[in-house]
């Protein structure tokens, strides 16, 4: 159970309400077995009537108190029970939360490269699937097994006390039905892992098959890929089957132990009660006590098969939760961005992939001046915005904001300095407002659309039939590819930030809604510094300076006016593009 050690932060935060469960627990077993003495007490009684020993008025007497103290236990018992439930099983839910919304904030934590190596479905299903498992133990197998400690003591105590021998036989196979289900419990363990990895397999391949649908549609992919899901589902359905073929002896089993238990109370005990060692009703006693005893004695075993897909569960949280982000904040005080961004030879290679995407690049950038970033597919440009929103740290050389090292900065005032517009925009499965409020939660109507305006997608947004409170699909399906940007541009816009980072996001607009664009951008990102990635010339002109990359390399710098007149990439580009427009 080393694994489970990360559980126990969770029971001493809650270990008053868990102490006050296990003791209603401990109470409700108390009114439990008090019912079984009282059964025994009217079978003697009944018995004494036909012997003649009692009269039938006393026989009445003895009876009504008998059934009214087993109606009394019976509902003390089962309130206790129910505020037991509403304690332990309660702040398992308790716990179940607080661990969801930790592993979640580590999910934040962790760099990029992170989730380039791990599939969404399986992170998915760690705090999901996983967590559900870890609950069962911190709820349910603690209950449990309260509940049987509990039952053992009180009623094997008594048993024992009324008749050792007869004892000793009924509880005989017990231990057996608890070996055998532990036994069980291992093999189901292990199927039951199998089958948690094949479930995250599956839902990955969904995850991903449902995101990228319209990919599927456009390449007609359809069968092969109901073929690949139709292998992988009878591959999990197979796993699930090997392990109810094991699961199905758990009960059978324990039956067969039950009966054994009782034919063993019925034959001991009858010779007992004809020697005129005990009572007839302590036989039915004892038979009320082995049926009541055989389903904790078999929870021993189910809970050890809880605790162990626990175990299994909490090991594969416990992975993510071991990996150190490679991004930290070791700012204790805030930083006052300004937004003066310099690179001193600058290199980087990404740790996912081996790619060497910057080589000794040197730049910078004033607060209020607008730098454009041209180069072809792969040189290197969304790098630059990337360790700028410090993404990933720079491997070699020096990225300095307002004159001090990136990495001595606060990392939250950092981002919240930046408004990021990635390449691939990406928009949540909610109202457009919201989108675009993503940027700023506490911006006013009037705010959104400004900012709309701004990002010259007003237009469109009220063209729908719910306008701004239009629901997007998921990650903003809905709309275009242009409207996707000029949505995520609008968000950039609202959060009003010091430094604007936009990664070729007019890629998918039309040169007129570009230019529109660019003339609005002028007027925002006034006293802000401002990056545009772009492979438009158009995009760039405007740019208080120009670089471009090719391999990672800075092969030309200047001003639009400088580099037109100057042969190299830039100019062919801009005649390239020039000629195209007139075409």
């Amino acid at each position: 159970m080393k694994e489970l050690r990360f559980v126990n932060q969770f029971f001493i935060k809650y270990k008053w309400r868990l102490l006050l469960g296990l003791l209603i627990t401990a109470i409700a077993r108390i009114f439990t077995v008090f019912v079984p003495v009282k059964i025994g007490d009217s079978v003697d009684a009944i018995r004494q009537k036909l012997d003649g020993e009692i009269t039938q008025e006393v026989l009445n007497g003895l009876l009504l108190e008998n059934i009214l103290l087993i109606i009394g236990a019976a509902l003390l018992s089962g309130f206790f029970t129910f505020l037991m439930r509403q304690t332990i099983i309660v702040v398992s839910r308790y716990i179940e939360y607080d661990l969801k919304n930790l592993i979640f904030q580590h999910y934040e934590k962790l760099s990029l490269s992170f989730y380039k190596n791990n599939r969404t479905g399986d992170l998915m299903s760690r705090i999901s699937e996983d967590v559900g498992k870890v609950r069962m133990y911190v709820g349910p197998a603690l209950m449990y097994s309260t509940t049987t400690v509990t039952l053992f003591i009180v009623a094997i105590s008594y048993m024992v006390y009324t008749a050792p021998l007869l004892t000793l036989y009924a509880v005989a196979p017990l231990p057996i039905l608890s070996i055998s289900i532990y036994k069980l419990s291992i093999a189901i363990h292990k199927r039951s892992t199998v089958v948690q990895q094949y479930l995250a397999k599956l839902t990955t391949f969904t995850q991903e098959s449902f995101s990228g649908i319209a990919v599927i549609k456009a390449y007609g992919i359809e069968g092969r890929t109901q073929i690949d899901f139709e292998k992988l589902a009878n591959d999990s359905k197979q796993k699930n089957i090997d392990l109810t073929k094991v699961q199905a002896l758990f009960f059978p089993l324990m039956v067969l132990l039950i009966g054994a238990s009782n034919l063993l109370v019925i034959y001991i005990g009858g010779n007992q009660f004809i020697e005129g060692k005990i009572e007839f009703g302590t036989i039915v006693e004892f038979l009320i006590y082995v049926n009541m005893l055989t389903w904790p004695v078999a929870i021993v075993g189910w809970v050890s098969s809880m605790v162990q897909q626990a175990e299994a569960s909490q090991k594969r949280i416990n992975e993510f939760l071991k990996v150190t982000p490679e991004i930290t904040n070791t700012a204790t005080q805030h930083s006052d961005i300004q937004g003066h961004i310099e690179f001193d030879s600058v290199s980087f290679t990404y740790p996912d992939t081996g790619i060497k995407a910057l080589k000794g690049v040197s730049f910078s950038v004033k607060p209020g001046e607008t730098l454009a970033i041209i180069g072809n597919t792969g040189s290197g440009k969304s790098t630059i915005l990337e360790l700028i929103a410090r993404l990933y740290d720079v491997e070699h050389g020096y990225y300095k904001m307002d004159n001090s090292q990136v990495k001595d900065l606060h990392l939250d005032d950092l981002r919240s300095s930046i408004g990021y517009v990635p390449q691939d925009a990406f928009l949540f499965s909610d109202t457009i407002k919201n989108n675009i409020k993503f940027g700023n939660a506490d911006a006013t109507d009037e705010m959104v659309t400004e900012a709309a305006k701004s990002a010259a997608v007003h237009t469109n947004i009220i063209g729908f039939s719910k306008g701004y409170e239009t629901v997007l699909g998921e990650r903003g399906i809905t709309l275009s590819g242009g409207q996707k940007q000029r949505v995520s541009i609008a968000r950039a816009f609202i959060k009003d930030p010091k430094i604007l980072l936009l990664d070729d996001c007019l890629s998918a607009v039309d040169t007129e809604t570009e230019e529109e664009i660019l003339q609005n951008l002028q007027k925002v990102s006034q006293n802000k510094t401002t990056l545009i990635v772009s492979h438009r010339v158009s995009s760039a002109k405007n740019a208080d300076k120009i670089i471009v990359l090719e391999e990672g390399k800075i092969i030309q710098e200047g001003s639009h006016n400088e580099l037109i007149n100057i042969d190299g990439y830039y100019k062919e580009l801009y005649h390239k593009q020039l000629q195209e427009k007139e075409m």
